[in-house]
């Protein structure tokens, strides 16, 4: 199959969310950042921190699915630019990362020290924050459980709805006992949020970019399936891995012992594959039985 070959990716078809997105949350940062200064606020420049996270990946996720669907003029991208989605959510997760740390960083270094917070800033940008990002949330949710590209992106935008709800709780607290410290414990729980969000999308970043099996699907189950085909005797060399979001991919040698069956054993083998397991795109081998050495390759 040649490297013109297209396919579609979900990444493509939610690109109108990212844009819409990236400019509400671009917009109001410079919002929260000016409030933030103004107010002193820890929680309020660590939400503000975040939303530039949040600016820097809604922004790297647009570009990426642009450079995705761009047909390779190269010719060495035989699977074309598929993968800078996954790229640009790992970017995502370092940021979602760097900016938890931060947060964490500044919290512990005001414990214990004198900090003039302003509750009043706080809730009301706080408020406004709380609104754009669950219209951000609304408009990325239909896209995050098709593309990991928009899942990472969704939920940057996830976390930073937190932030803001705990933007309004510092100011709250801060405004009813008259201590600080609230601000300095929701800046830390923020940032503890955050990290929890990264490190679980990381791994599903680092199982894509491993070449791992596709979660929710069972390699042994797959060989199982294949070596049921009529026609089919043995079945070696499998690999299933995933491109990007919504796109599977699978090799395997099939064995078969009547050559006039081969036609047909290719075309069960791949239905099977896109029916059963939602593999669309598969490299298959048909062998004779008698054939020796492919079967003995130890990876």
């Amino acid at each position: 199959m040649g490297a013109g070959h297209g396919h579609g990716h979900a990444g493509a078809r939610h690109r109108w969310r990212l844009a819409t997105a990236f400019c509400l949350v671009g917009a109001y940062f410079f919002v929260e950042l000016g409030y933030g200064l103004v107010s002193g606020s820890l929680a309020l420049l660590s939400d503000a921190g975040h939303m530039a996270a949040d600016v820097v990946t809604l922004g790297a996720a647009l570009v990426a699915t642009r450079i995705a669907a761009r047909p390779d003029t190269t010719g060495r991208r035989s699977y074309g630019s598929y993968r800078a989605e996954v790229f640009a959510s790992l970017l995502a997760v370092i940021m979602m990362l760097g900016v938890a740390l931060y947060v964490v960083i500044e919290a512990i270094g005001r414990i214990g020290g004198p900090a003039e917070v302003s509750s009043g800033p706080m809730l009301v940008v706080g408020a406004i924050g709380l609104a754009v990002n669950l219209a951000a949330l609304m408009i990325l949710r239909a896209g995050a459980g098709e593309s990991l590209n928009v899942k990472g992106a969704y939920l940057e935008v996830m976390a930073d709805t937190a932030g803001s709800v705990g933007v309004i709780a510092a100011g709250a607290l801060v405004a009813t006992t008259g201590q600080a410290l609230w601000d300095t414990l929701v800046a830390l729980a923020i940032g503890a949020f955050v990290a929890v969000r990264a490190v679980s999308l990381g791994r599903q970043v680092l199982a894509v970019l491993g070449q791992h099996v596709p979660e929710g699907m069972d390699a042994a189950a797959v060989a199982t399936d294949l070596a049921a085909i009529d026609g089919v005797s043995d079945v070696h060399d499998l690999h299933l891995w995933t491109l990007t979001s919504g796109m599977h991919v699978a090799t395997a040698h099939l064995v078969t012992a009547n050559p006039d069956d081969n036609h047909a054993v290719l075309d069960r083998a791949r239905d099977l594959l896109l029916r059963r397991h939602g593999v669309a795109h598969a490299t298959l081998q048909i062998e004779p039985a008698d054939h020796r050495g492919c079967d003995e390759l130890g990876w």
